[in-house]
């Protein structure tokens, strides 16, 4: 049914919008793209792995996700970006988080295997659902809806109405007029990885959880899509990010629905091409790419 192919857009949709929000942060900060960013999205589905294999409950792996991707970040920013701090850094500091993210790669293969690996969830979860006006709506599909609308909710509080956000928006509009202004820009320029890196964490989670397993070469395809809603959405601009995500997944979905599913992976690009051509700087996005919006 349509509604059913709308909500599977919704619920894909919101996953691609947490990874894209993570890319405008630290692009909006830093005017720097981390590719370690889709490793990061998708070590967060061995986090699931982990979690069952313990025996804790699987919801208990959202706030473990966040935890180790956020220091995944923090390790990425050590490593990868804070030597390259010059304006000729960029390419350098892009080859070093690359590399940091093929690490990753390789020391989750050589763990669980260069295979998919189960998550060991009971199919019962799977298949709990239940019936509104006509429309079938399994459980965990809900939940993982609820959970993203929820974090991305709060993250437009976060950046909007606390002084971590407007230390954020600062050191996006001007790191030099930040620090004058006595805001440690080292110090929120961490922040900025560890949160970036925590919603890439989640989604990441959340995509395993959907699909009860978890997949070692998922984060290439998740993070190009990414990186083009970005693009879509307006370099830095956390707005154009939640509905870029969003858009692009009900498109797919849409797609799917009236028997297009084979084009559903072209989709973002032609879109991307489309908007860029009409607006080169994305829907939201400004003249100067480094304003930081919520």
């Amino acid at each position: 049914m349509l509604a059913e192919q709308v909500i599977n857009g919704l619920v894909l949709g919101s996953m691609y919008a947490l990874i894209a929000i993570g890319y405008s942060l630290v692009f909006g900060v830093l005017d720097k793209l981390t590719f370690a960013h889709s490793e990061i999205f998708m070590f967060g589905g061995y986090v699931g792995v982990l979690t069952v294999a313990l025996g804790v409950p699987i919801w208990w792996a959202i706030p473990l996700a966040i935890v180790v991707a956020g220091i995944q970040g923090l390790i990425t920013e050590l490593v990868s970006f804070r030597k390259f701090n010059t304006p000729d850094g960029h390419i350098t500091a892009a080859l070093s988080s690359f590399a940091a993210g093929i690490v990753l790669i390789d020391v989750t293969q050589k763990f669980w295997g260069s295979d998919p690996k189960d998550l060991g969830i009971p199919n019962t979860i799977y298949t709990a659902s239940t019936e509104l006006f006509g429309l079938q709506i399994v459980y965990i599909k809900l939940a993982i809806l609820i959970v993203t609308l929820l974090i991305m909710i709060a993250l437009q509080i976060l950046i909007a109405r606390t002084r971590m956000g407007r230390n954020i928006r600062a050191v996006a509009e001007s790191s030099t007029t930040a620090s004058l202004l006595g805001i440690d820009v080292k110090r929120v320029t961490q922040q900025t990885f560890f949160i970036a890196s925590a919603l890439a964490g989640i989604a990441g989670l959340m995509l395993a959880m959907r699909g009860g397993f978890a997949d070692p070469n998922v984060g290439l395809s998740f993070g190009l899509k990414a990186l083009a809603i970005m693009a879509i959405g307006g370099m830095g601009d956390v707005r154009g990010a939640m509905i870029g995500g969003i858009l692009i997944g009900v498109l797919e979905g849409l797609a799917f629905q009236y028997g297009l599913g084979k084009l559903s992976e072209v989709l973002v690009w032609v879109l991307m091409i489309v908007v860029l051509l009409v607006r080169p700087n994305g829907l939201f996005g400004r003249s100067v790419n480094r304003e930081l919006r919520a």
